[in-house]
């Protein structure tokens, strides 16, 4: 279950940086938008992008967010990818996604699909 100020912040605009593992072992970031789904986190990427590639050998992963508002109070949160969704399942959310962040669905241009994490730690707060 999503932790109530976790949630918060998932549902708001800041990006999320996220962390997952490259085939030699060492980290991989990037920011991203990220979102809810129930009780699990989902950002969309490309289907052969590096974070899909690492997440498909190694589905760990942590995100990290400064919420605009309380940048002193931030979210991490670790977990492993547990689906991937495509087609129409995952414009839904890819649209809900980019409308949160930009105004409006995302263009149709590229393909893309859906991670979903299940989280496994929820911190708050530095520490």
């Amino acid at each position: 279950m999503l932790d109530p100020d976790v949630r918060r912040v998932l549902d708001g605009t800041s990006p999320a940086h996220l962390a997952t593992v490259l085939p030699d072992g060492s980290p991989h970031t990037v920011p991203l938008w990220v979102g809810t789904h129930g009780d699990q986190v989902v950002f969309l990427t490309g289907p052969n992008s590096r974070k899909a590639r690492n997440l498909r050998r190694d589905p760990r992963v942590a995100m990290s967010l400064a919420p605009a508002d309380n940048p002193s109070q931030p979210v991490i949160i670790r977990g492993r990818v547990v689906e991937w969704l495509e087609g129409a399942a995952a414009w839904e959310i890819v649209d809900q996604i980019s409308t949160k962040y930009t105004g409006a669905p995302y263009p149709r241009g590229e393909e893309r699909i859906v991670a979903v994490v299940e989280p496994e730690r929820q911190i708050v707060g530095i520490g």
